[in-house]
């Protein structure tokens, strides 16, 4: 079933020295539950594609549709995490994972025990009462994600979103990153400059090239393995190959 349906997206804006065409023609679906990276050249385009399909901004020209519905501006269908949690320091971990809710007026008991047992599963609930100043980095990146998937949302998508992290870090969140989101079957979209990230995370890699960006490629990702993790993923044999690929793709795009 397909989730997100971007069609013909074209972005240009205003410069000094004239109109700047910054995406152009890009289409692209993606089905219930998939994972897809965007990569690219730095400065092409990746994070205002991101905001067009979060509704923050308005494309020049094209559509995006979720589940058949024309995206017009912020929709409650879509969370969106940045490189930063955004956590409220003087709220307690409980009170942050809840704000989504109390800001849509949507704190139902349904709703509030959904939110309990992300807390239990993804082992945080013990910690609802402390206060973010009290959480390592990647607790609080765990935070911000069930703060996210709380409001239920048919489309998560990441921003750079591990990147504030240091390594060791990055790569044990994002192993658990991965295994809510696919628990949860959330459909994802993640722009990353990380090549081994995106491939590491990803059902599909999207390639975009340098600006005016265009979809020069989606690259099927597939290591064979019914256990998948980012982790043993860039031990498989096949991650050199995709790494080169996208490696090799971005460089010819000079």
């Amino acid at each position: 079933m397909v989730v997100l349906d971007v069609s013909n997206i074209e972005e240009k804006y205003q410069a000094v020295n004239g109109e700047i065409t910054a995406l152009k023609e890009i289409s692209f679906r993606v089905e219930k539950g998939e994972f897809v990276s965007i990569v690219g050249p730095s400065g092409c385009g990746k994070s205002t594609l991101l905001s067009i399909i979060a509704g923050l901004m308005k494309p020049t020209s094209g559509e995006v549709f979720v589940n058949g519905e024309k995206i017009k501006g912020i929709s409650n269908h879509i969370g969106y995490m940045l490189q930063k949690d955004n956590l409220l320091e003087w709220r307690t971990i409980y009170s942050n994972v809840m704000l989504g809710l109390e800001i849509q007026n949507n704190l139902t008991p349904e709703n509030i025990e959904r939110v309990i047992q992300l807390l239990k599963t993804y082992e945080l609930y013990e910690f609802k009462d402390k206060y973010p100043s009290q959480l390592s980095g990647g607790m609080r990146q765990r935070v911000a994600l069930i703060r996210t998937l709380a409001i239920n949302p048919d489309i998560l998508l990441l921003d750079e979103a591990f990147s504030a992290l240091d390594y060791q870090t990055r790569l044990t969140v994002t192993n658990d990153v991965y295994k809510i989101l696919k628990q949860e079957q959330v459909t994802t979209i993640m722009v990353t400059h990380d090549i081994p990230e995106g491939i590491s995370m990803a059902d599909k890699v999207i390639i975009l090239s340098q600006r005016p960006a265009v979809i020069k490629e989606i690259l099927t990702i597939d290591f064979e393995d019914e256990n998948r993790t980012p982790l043993n993923c860039r031990k498989n044999p096949k991650f050199s190959k995709y790494f080169d690929y996208i490696w090799k793709e971005l460089s010819s795009d000079g």
